[in-house]
């Protein structure tokens, strides 16, 4: 389903010289739907939308975002905008619209996943308008990253940073593990951007503040000490230093938690891609087979991504029997779009 046809997602495309609006710019000034005929909801409604947001969320992370997302976006398109046009008393208004935006970020993102990036832009810049109206400062930050994330990995390393930097300056009041959520991605685009003497105050401010974060509470489901390296890690690749990237990414590997298969897969793909780098073949050949290992419960287009990226970087080493090996293996249990 793609909702844009109901007009669930009506904002203009993203592009490398989007102008983002700012967080004075969007607050409160949503044009408010048109109220049809249509049920009162309360605050159960809000409820049972957070709640599926979860549960979407939760198959996004174990399965990929080409399975999950059609189902986010014909909960929201069947749902949640019938919600959004019913009457309720402005709180919960407010609400509705602040678990919108949610709705829309996290279905931008595995639209992201899924390779759809244009659609994935434009359900993120709703996310943007659906977070200012309702003065959600959290998914309003979270959707600006979210952006920067997609823009470093498709090499827009100026975007990318911009927009880190507005997710960022929008939310002065975050506390520690927001604060190493932001600052780790504005260490990663800083550093594919060259701005070296950024990337590493950014990094060392993640740190600091993640070391805040656990010293008061662990968190399963937010940013962690695995996301942390993981930046790290991708800070040290940017920076030239493969050994320190290498390193950083197994810890990341061996600290994410079993749920977040998808994000498994596809770090794992990265690892191997480092240690080919390298030169170390027959350890990325190791990595590579974990990938293959799990590949079938995943549907993630950035994953597939890295699968033709491993394929290409063994074709030229088959005399090696372990990449041989790894090879013949791929070409059976991957689809034949990733190598052909």
């Amino acid at each position: 389903m793609v909702p844009t046809r109901r007009g669930v997602v009506n904002a203009s495309l993203f592009s490398v010289a989007l102008t983002i609006p700012g967080w004075p710019d969007v607050v409160g000034r949503m044009e408010r739907v048109r109220q049809e005929t249509a049920p009162r909801i309360g605050t159960p409604d809000v409820d049972m939308v957070i709640a599926m947001t979860e549960q979407l969320s939760e198959l996004d992370d174990r399965f990929g975002g080409r399975h999950a997302r059609p189902m986010a976006a014909a909960f929201l398109v069947n749902t949640v905008v019938p919600f959004l046009r019913a009457q309720a008393p402005d709180a919960v208004r407010k609400a509705m619209m602040s678990a919108a935006s949610d709705l829309c970020y996290l279905t931008g993102y595995m639209a992201v996943d899924e390779g759809l990036e244009g659609l994935g832009q434009r359900y993120y810049l709703k996310a943007l308008e659906l977070a200012g109206a309702s003065e959600d400062h959290l998914t309003y930050c979270t959707t600006l990253r979210g952006m920067s994330v997609q823009a470093v990995e498709l090499g827009h390393s100026a975007t990318s940073l911009r927009l880190a930097d507005a997710a960022a300056s929008a939310s002065p009041q975050a506390g520690p593990r927001m604060r190493a959520f932001l600052a780790g991605q504005q260490a990663h685009a800083a550093a594919q951007s060259g701005d070296v003497s950024k990337a590493m105050t950014h990094l060392r401010e993640a740190e600091r503040a993640m070391d805040k974060a656990e010293s008061r509470e662990k968190a399963f489901g937010s940013y962690d000490p695995a996301a942390l390296h993981y930046h790290i890690s991708h800070v040290r690749h940017e920076l030239g230093d493969l050994p320190g990237a290498i390193s950083a990414m197994e810890e990341s590997d061996r600290l994410t938690y079993t749920v977040y298969r998808r994000s498994r897969v596809k770090e794992r793909a990265t690892l191997g891609e480092f240690q080919m780098q390298h030169g170390h073949l027959e350890a990325a050949c190791v990595t590579w087979n974990k990938v293959l290992d799990e590949l079938p419960l995943v549907q993630s287009g950035r994953v597939d991504r890295r699968v033709t990226r491993m394929f290409g970087m063994i074709k030229p080493h088959l005399g090696n029997r372990y990449a041989r090996a790894l090879y013949e293996r791929a070409r059976t249990e991957t689809p034949a779009a990733l190598h052909a």
